[in-house]
């Protein structure tokens, strides 16, 4: 009597842990990623730049809900950096980054490379930062984000 009831202890001790762990398994659909793009600051380079000479390389990473962030029209634009001293705005294409029709998530990385600066207050150097922001192909537009300032020198 005493050996069945461990026995069916023990049986009951299995399938309480069995479905323990099967129900830790399951897939947490509560977390999704927006269909507006949201991006990121991760880097600038270098921290020294030579105007008219160097160029500055900024890196942002990205999230996309649906994956319609990108253009394969060479003269739309979708990537905007503007330098925050003078209200300058660079235009850039992000190529398509998923085929038309699907509507996948996407995230990774983005490298700007600005070909040169200059320093605009008549000083032997000055400190810049950027802001940037991208839009999708059906106008979505992300949030902003600044670069740290790195120093224009001449």
């Amino acid at each position: 009597m005493v050996l069945l009831r461990l026995l069916a202890m023990k049986k009951n001790l299995i399938l309480f842990i069995f479905l323990g762990v099967i129900s830790s398994c399951k897939k947490d659909d509560s977390i999704e990623i927006s269909t507006t793009p949201a991006i990121e600051f991760v880097s600038i380079t270098p921290s020294t730049a030579v105007e008219y000479q160097d160029k500055i390389t900024v890196t942002i990473s990205y999230k996309d809900g649906d994956g319609d962030l990108g253009e394969n029209t060479p003269d739309v634009k979708n990537l905007f950096l503007t330098d925050t001293r003078n209200n300058v705005m660079y235009q850039y294409r992000i190529s398509q980054l998923a085929p038309t029709g699907t509507a996948t998530a996407i995230q990774g990385t983005l490298t700007i490379e600005l070909k040169n600066t200059a320093i605009t207050n008549g000083a032997t150097s000055q400190a810049v930062s950027f802001s940037v922001f991208l839009k999708d192909r059906t106008g979505n537009v992300s949030n902003t984000v600044s670069t740290s300032a790195i120093t224009v020198t001449n």
